[in-house]
């Protein structure tokens, strides 16, 4: 999985996203038929780039409770 190419969908989901302040709840299921991988390698591909820094990584607070990627 090409993390550049991970990231920059990311990015644009986030950037597009209406939320105050801006995030994104990311199905790795969708993302990965979108590249045609396996979504355990999506899953592995955001942890990494929450690891290195590019994204931030969260819960919320109320319901449904989801993880969700914010940008630094």
């Amino acid at each position: 999985m090409d993390k550049n190419l991970l990231l920059q969908r990311v990015q644009s989901m986030i950037q597009s996203s209406t939320k105050r302040p801006k995030y994104m709840t990311v199905s790795t299921v969708k993302v990965a038929d979108i590249f045609g991988v396996k979504p355990e390698e999506v899953e592995k591909g955001l942890e990494e780039l929450v690891a290195e820094g590019y994204l931030k990584q969260s819960k919320l607070d109320s319901p449904p409770y989801h993880n969700i990627f914010l940008l630094p």
